[in-house]
């Protein structure tokens, strides 16, 4: 059986670098990385490369999600590397921002949000719709708790997520050869917790921007590698029985997919 080929958005850093690695070390699959740090992704291929002593394995491309030529390149770099086959995407990449109530953000912010966190989702799904037919390939998309729970402050984000999920429903029906799988990766020790935690205050509630203060220092954050382990082996192996759904990465139906 020839090594599954995979696209991981937002793969330099947080969960989309624990999937990468994963991927590849637990699953032996082979990965295209896209990120707009082009400083990190080279340390990811160094780590691969040398460190952990897996040729070939990974590929990067530089860029920003919302410009359709990085998920086309993406795409050109997978089939052009590893026999012309694409067997799924990790669409990872995402923001929190603007971090505002909704009467204080400007229309143009929660645009940018929904051009990151959603519309260039769409855009490379459509664009490796043939491959992953042909495959019989998966879609695995990162969302959040906060699709289906409000935050005071996080009105772009929260919907984005919600629209994301409704999207990978409307997959799970449209194309049946494919499987398609939403994740609650939980609260993971990232970037955006950190953002949370410094900027929070001026969107959230006291309360709740308490709680994320108190997951940090409580010790209570997940590492990216325990999301990350059961995306990545989504990724690879996800049952066409969970398509469509929405599925919190340590749910009891997905026990088979952690390690």
């Amino acid at each position: 059986m020839t090594n599954p080929t995979l696209i991981v958005t937002g793969a330099s850093r947080g969960i989309g670098r624990s999937i990468a690695l994963l991927a590849i070390e637990r699953h032996g699959a082979n990965v295209v990385g896209v990120a707009r740090s082009k400083e990190a992704l080279e340390q990811l291929s160094h780590h691969i490369e040398h460190d952990l002593q897996l040729k070939d394995r990974f590929k990067f491309v530089v860029g920003d999600v919302t410009d359709e030529s990085t998920g086309a390149e993406a795409l050109a770099v997978a089939s052009k590397s590893w026999s012309g086959r694409v067997d799924g995407l990790v669409l990872n990449a995402g923001v929190l921002d603007p971090l505002l109530p909704v009467a204080s953000a400007s229309t143009q912010d929660w645009k940018r949000n929904f051009d990151i966190n959603f519309f260039s989702i769409v855009d490379i799904v459509q664009k490796a719709l043939p491959a992953l037919r042909e495959s019989k390939g998966r879609v695995i998309l990162v969302s959040s708790g906060a699709a289906i729970n409000a935050y005071h402050g996080w009105g772009a984000y929260c919907t984005s997520k919600a629209a994301l999920n409704m999207f990978g429903n409307v997959l799970g029906v449209e194309e049946p050869e494919i499987t398609t799988v939403s994740i609650r990766p939980g609260v993971v020790d990232t970037e955006m917790q950190a953002v949370i935690r410094v900027e929070g205050a001026k969107g959230m509630t006291p309360e709740q921007h308490a709680e994320f203060v108190n997951y940090h220092a409580s010790k209570a954050l997940l590492h990216p590698n325990q999301p990350g382990g059961v995306i990545a082996a989504l990724a690879v192996k996800a049952d066409k029985s969970l398509s469509g759904k929405f599925l919190s990465w340590n749910s009891e139906e997905l026990g088979a997919y952690q390690q």
